[in-house]
């Protein structure tokens, strides 16, 4: 029985389209995998993008999208040059970039204090405990910052009160609302934000961490020299992450917690499209100022990406 020897010099032949073929074809169980998510994408990600000329149309349900007129820049005008503009933006971004600024480095600093536990039970203890939050729906959240910040019966107020302060009403003064709301962020996600860090501090070679000890290095040193450069890129990519979404501040608990007198500060884009496009039933105004915000989240995401592509070795594409 012979056997047919392989042409050592046949994949070199092949063009870049064919090699690629063949390499799809030799490893298409895990190509098979993707399709579902790939079909996700497809329908819920890149059909829907067909309505976005909405935003260029005086869109009518009667008439649908093609027979709505044509009217280009209109409502990007219309919200530039509205009265609002400079108020909503400067809302969303205080609150997003506070976010950003406040809350990235909580879980970080989460994943490497817990790192250091020596006692795995008590570890597991406090991770159940940081962990939980996350699970608590927005609008409950949004309920217990009511009840505890109340200025009658809020266990805040009764302490300010205890130690001889003045009550406060935190739901009701504007310059109130920002501390709330990312001070509530931090609260419900830190933890579960820190479980990255975790996966990618058991990633790290545990023999450096044993020289280091022989080296006579203390925790901080090890942490700071072994622990930080170890997850700093998944650290950048987080953030490339991260800074993508700066105008994308979530609606349901921003609009939950805005009341009449707090709503110079509370006021932000994406409620502000809830209120002219579903309540106001003006579709194509809203649309624009949601390509807006998506325009601005994509030039972000791809500066930041460059930029930490030229800084260090860790990018998103």
């Amino acid at each position: 029985m012979t056997t047919l020897a392989k042409d050592p010099g046949r994949d070199l032949r092949l063009t870049r389209g064919q090699r690629r073929i063949k390499k799809i074809l030799c490893n298409w169980q895990l190509y098979l995998f993707l399709l579902p998510a790939l079909a996700y994408f497809i329908v819920m990600r890149y059909i829907p993008m067909f309505g976005l000329q909405i935003a260029f149309r005086r869109y009518k349900a009667s008439e649908g999208i093609w027979g709505s007129a044509w009217v280009g820049m209109k409502y990007f005008d219309q919200f530039f040059r509205g009265p609002n503009f400079v108020r909503l933006l400067t809302n969303t971004l205080m609150i997003s970039v506070g976010s950003l600024l406040l809350s990235f480095p909580v879980p970080i600093i989460l994943a490497l204090l817990l790192n250091q536990m020596p006692s795995k039970k008590y570890k597991k203890l406090v991770q159940t405990t940081i962990y939980a939050p996350h699970f608590i729906s927005t609008v409950v959240l949004v309920g217990m910052i009511f009840l505890f910040f109340s200025p009658r019966n809020g266990i805040v107020n009764h302490l300010i009160a205890a130690l001889g302060g003045e009550r406060i009403h935190f739901t009701g003064e504007p310059s109130w609302f920002r501390p709330l709301y990312i001070g509530s962020e931090i609260w419900q996600n830190a933890g579960w934000g820190s479980i990255i860090y975790l996966a990618a501090l058991s990633g790290i070679n545990p023999e450096l961490h044993e020289a280091a000890i022989m080296d006579g290095a203390n925790k901080y040193q090890r942490v700071w020299h072994i622990d930080l450069p170890g997850i700093l890129p998944t650290v950048v990519i987080m953030f490339i992450l991260s800074a993508g979404k700066v105008m994308t501040v979530g609606f349901d608990k921003a609009y939950l917690m805005q009341t009449s007198l707090n709503k110079s500060t509370a006021e932000i884009i994406s409620v502000h499209v809830y209120q002219r496009g579903l309540l106001e039933n003006q579709p194509s105004y809203s649309t624009a100022v949601g390509m807006f915000e998506s325009v601005v989240n994509l030039v972000l995401i791809t500066t930041v990406n460059f930029i930490s592509k030229k800084v260090s070795d860790s990018s998103l594409f």
